[in-house]
């Protein structure tokens, strides 16, 4: 997931949250190592599998992201097979990316009563955890959707588990961390592009030449959310995020066999990132105004050439426009997998049918049929399938796919029809290079718990999207600017943050040693 504007008010968030679930759910002290052990994180109540229908129940689920217009006829004719298979029906609830920052951590504190939710890391799915916010799997899981919890493989669980206890189901489809540009082709027909865009060195020399060519489109598509272009020059260095994924502001060498933290001011190679992001800033390889323009969808309505994302996000532009001619190319030069928990469900500690609601996470990972009513919503109404299988929406402005990718599974996950032939070989080629316990992958199940440094961490976030976020774009100037970031960075506390970070990363490696 990219970076999003509205953490201002995170420092505030937290705060509430530590106070208003410090006295709720489970206490993070455990008895036993083990999910299913004696100890508090327990869920209440013994699990004896044995599902009640009797009496016709709704479910409610937050998701993140834009409510399509159409959603009305795709929970329609979903709640119709639900109402058969398990008697109850699913009120699916959509937390706009303009406002999740703000009010995906609300709902743990507010009280309000509802089932399920998607999470992931950059959600600070272990702070929530330890503080109660969702409710124990210990028992639950493997009781009421044992074929899912049976299909779970060991680096799953163990990320799954915290203080000994199971608090969220991971996905069950391997994802990888790539990064790069996704880029049109056919604008560039008729010039001297040489094809290639596999350097930042070739990146500006596309630039350059869709501004002097179209000059009515941004070459560069950066928006509110920011911009990644800080994440993947770090990749492209070499370096690993704290957090796995984007807008971190502290990262390691995973090729080091005890790696050390450390943030943007004390990296060698950020002076030369910023004086390139200062000279395209200049060149107009991108909008003046860009983190107050709301629009996340310039590239794929021709209004932007180039946007740095992942592999899935090109494979939908390719299918939107093949007449575009979309390539991508990776800049992420230690692709690894993505934490399992990077997608994951969790149940709310508010839940009243925890039973049920597992049952249905069951279903729709084992019931192609199920799994397509709810992921791509009403055959040959919303959607269209192929004789390969693949999918397209029948009109995206008024239907899209689920946002809840935790329901994700290598055997049920659809490809978009028209996907590129490259799109499979590519991700071929990242799991080619992968290997177990080396790199970028040795590190795949590390994920940070933020409980006990919450107030600095979220004192960080605020700086680095009010400080850094403007500096990298050019706004501001490098020199002075970076200073200043470092002067803000270590008022808000990021010494503090640095060291019980580097002491988790620490008990990680120790723990691969055993």
């Amino acid at each position: 997931m990219g970076k999003r504007k509205s953490l201002l008010c995170v420092v505030l968030i937290l705060v509430m949250i530590g106070s208003l679930l410090g006295g709720c759910g489970k206490s993070s002290s455990t008895k036993s190592n083990t999910p299913g052990g004696d100890g508090t994180g327990k869920t209440e109540g013994k699990s004896d599998g044995k599902l009640d229908t009797s009496e016709e129940v709704e479910l409610v689920m937050y998701i993140i992201g834009d409510r399509p217009a159409g959603q009305d006829a795709v929970d329609e004719n979903l709640n119709k097979i639900l109402k058969e298979k398990l008697n109850c029906t699913l009120k699916i609830n959509w937390i706009p990316w303009a406002d999740y920052a703000n009010k995906y951590p609300l709902l743990f504190s507010s009280g309000e009563v509802f089932d399920m939710a998607y999470t992931s890391g950059w959600l600070n799915f272990s702070s929530l955890a330890r503080k109660g916010a969702f409710m124990s799997l210990d028992e639950l899981w493997p009781a009421y959707a044992p074929k899912n919890y049976g299909r779970q493989s060991k680096t799953a669980l163990m990320e799954a588990s915290l203080d000994g206890h199971y608090y969220c189901v991971p996905t069950l489809l391997s994802t990888y961390g790539a990064y790069g540009p996704i880029y049109r082709t056919d604008i560039m027909k008729g010039t001297d592009w040489n094809g290639k865009l596999e350097t930042f060195e070739d990146l500006e020399k596309y630039c350059d030449i869709v501004k002097k060519n179209n000059p009515e489109m941004e070459p560069i598509d950066i928006y509110s959310a920011g911009s990644e272009l800080d994440d993947v020059w770090m990749w492209n260095s070499g370096y690993q995020p704290s957090k796995g994924a984007t807008n971190d502001f502290l990262f390691y060498n995973p090729n080091e066999e005890n790696p050390k933290l450390f943030t943007y001011y004390e990296a060698k190679e950020i002076p030369a990132f910023l004086d390139m992001m200062a000279s395209w800033n200049k060149k107009g390889f991108f909008s003046k105004s860009a983190l107050s323009d709301t629009d996340s969808t310039k590239t794929q309505n021709g209004k932007a050439a180039l946007r740095v994302h992942n592999i899935d996000t090109y494979a939908n532009y390719y299918t939107l426009h093949p007449e575009w001619g979309f390539q991508y190319s990776n800049y992420n030069k230690n692709v690894s997998h993505l934490p399992y928990t990077q997608d994951a469900m969790v149940i709310s500690n508010t839940s009243k049918n925890p039973e049920r609601a597992m049952a249905l996470w069951d279903l729709l990972t084992n019931d192609q049929a199920v799994y397509d009513a709810f992921f791509y919503g009403v055959l040959d109404k919303t959607y269209n399938l192929n004789d390969k299988g693949e999918f397209k929406i029948t009109d995206a402005n008024n239907y899209a796919a689920s946002n809840m990718w935790a329901v994700r599974t290598t055997e049920f996950n659809r490809s978009i029809a028209g996907t590129p032939e490259d799109y499979k070989t590519i991700k071929e080629g990242f799991e080619a290079g992968i290997k177990e316990g080396v790199g970028a992958e040795k590190f795949s199940a590390f994920t940070i718990d933020i409980s006990s440094i919450e107030t600095e961490y979220a004192a960080c976030q605020s700086v680095h999207q009010q400080y850094w976020w403007p500096l990298e774009l050019g706004y501001t100037d490098a020199k002075t600017g970076l200073a200043d970031y470092q002067k803000k960075m270590e008022a808000a506390g990021i010494e503090n943050v640095r060291k019980e970070v580097q002491r988790q990363l620490d008990e990680y490696i120790a723990g691969l040693k055993k």
